[in-house]
């Protein structure tokens, strides 16, 4: 992948979609390292723009969400699949339903479980991403609870330091 040219899409099981990110600003892409700025794609009022760190051989995207005054409104986890294809020069993510959600005191959220076991049993997601989705899940949760997630929100903010 190069970064000139780079096509990001999001997909979704649960609602099905498939949505091109044009208006992402590539921030950093490495080996297994994206990071990228972007705008909610609907208003909202709850955040309005955020910065995702794509770890792709963990399989996760950390997003630092930011409320409408540009604060700290929470940090997102995204248990994903990921899917480069070199010729098109393109990366999709593939959202496998589990989220984590880290408060700034600290308190989190596990998120969307149920919506995982849907997906499997109306045949969304196959049992090899379901379990790729909850070994991701597990080591997110491990590097939390062992208080590492410091790591984690350090290479996002030193993407936004560098932009």
């Amino acid at each position: 992948m190069t970064k000139e040219n780079l096509h990001l899409y999001r997909k979704r099981f649960i609602p099905d979609e498939f949505t091109p990110l044009t208006d992402d600003i590539i921030l950093k892409l490495e080996d297994n390292l994206i990071i990228t700025s972007w705008k909610t794609l609907n208003p909202r009022t709850d955040f309005a723009s955020g910065v995702s760190a794509y770890f792709i051989d963990k399989g996760w995207k950390i997003s630092k969400i930011m409320d409408c005054q540009g604060n700290l409104a929470y940090w997102y986890c995204d248990i994903i699949d990921c899917i480069i294809d070199e010729t098109a020069n393109s990366f999709t993510y593939e959202d496998l339903l589990f989220d984590v959600v880290v408060y700034p005191n600290g308190n989190l959220r596990v998120l969307d479980c149920d919506e995982a076991a849907e997906a499997k049993e109306k045949g969304l997601i196959t049992e090899a991403q379901l379990l790729r989705g909850l070994r991701s899940m597990n080591e997110l949760l491990y590097t939390i609870y062992h208080g590492r997630f410091d790591r984690l929100q350090a290479v996002v903010e030193g993407a936004i330091t560098e932009s």
